[in-house]
């Protein structure tokens, strides 16, 4: 099953590559898709060309990257937080994106050329086995794709391991307050939508603290809402009312997180 989900999220992120549009929806790059994303005109780094739509929130909002740290973006994408990244490291600092999408690793790559930058590097490798060493990143970050990921614990392990002691995270993310309906859950598509991966908030920040972490915290929190056009794709008109009154919420959350010195 993870397997077969990891095939997807590849699948689909590789048509976002192809077709130049966001991937917030059931069908990926369909007009039902939906936009999860806050705007990031206006950032130092920014680069139009980067950014697919594909994030939650803003996590090097909360960062607090420094002159020289070395940055870890998980699930990189484009280079869209990696460039933002690179702004606040400066040139004494690396900023290095890991995805697991030939495509998307690509498409940052010729980013990156057009930029020319030469203290980023872009890794094909997955979360949960990362092809880093240990205790060689100061920060990571991540934008809306540790939900994708199937044995979220592992990727926090792995997190853990390559951060140098003190180092921390800044994570943006979604997460469930009650239980999505089991038709969207079972909808393996929608991992690469943003939703079915979603975990609780209150096992989400346990992952987070077994896994050694301390000092955690929400930086920022907003309920997000899937329009009906969305779930009439997996709900008939009855379980959607029955949806509506449920309480169930999704919200996108940035969570920051230490490794203990």
């Amino acid at each position: 099953m993870e397997k077969a989900i990891k095939e997807v999220v590849k699948e689909k992120y590789t048509e976002v590559v192809s077709s130049s549009q966001s991937c917030c929806g059931p069908d990926c790059c369909s007009p039902g898709g939906i936009d999860f994303s806050e705007g990031y005109e206006g950032l130092e780094g920014y680069t139009a060309e980067a950014d697919l739509g594909l994030g939650c929130g803003l996590p090097t909002e909360f960062a607090r990257i420094q002159k020289g740290h070395t940055v870890l973006d998980l699930g990189s994408g484009a280079g869209n937080d990696v460039f933002i990244a690179r702004s606040l490291a400066g040139e004494t600092g690396r900023v290095i994106g890991l995805d697991m999408t030939e495509a998307m690793i690509a498409q940052a790559e010729a980013n990156n050329k057009k930029l020319g930058y030469r203290n980023i590097e872009f890794v094909l490798g997955d979360i949960e086995d990362m092809p880093l060493e240990d205790n060689s990143v100061d920060v990571a970050i991540s934008n809306c794709v540790m939900n994708l990921v199937p044995d979220k614990k592992k990727a926090f392990s792995e997190v853990f391991r390559v951060l140098r002691p003190g180092g921390h995270f800044s994570i943006s993310d979604i997460v469930l307050r009650g239980e999505l309906p089991p038709a969207i859950q079972e909808a393996a598509v929608m991992y690469a939508g943003c939703v079915a991966g979603a975990m609780q908030k209150g096992d989400y920040l346990n992952v987070i603290e077994e896994t050694g972490f301390t000092n955690i915290r929400i930086d920022k929190e907003r309920q997000l809402n899937l329009p009906d056009q969305l779930l009439l794709d997996f709900l008939s008109p009855d379980e959607l009312e029955a949806f509506r009154n449920s309480g169930t919420g999704i919200f996108s959350i940035n969570i920051y997180g230490e490794k203990r010195s």
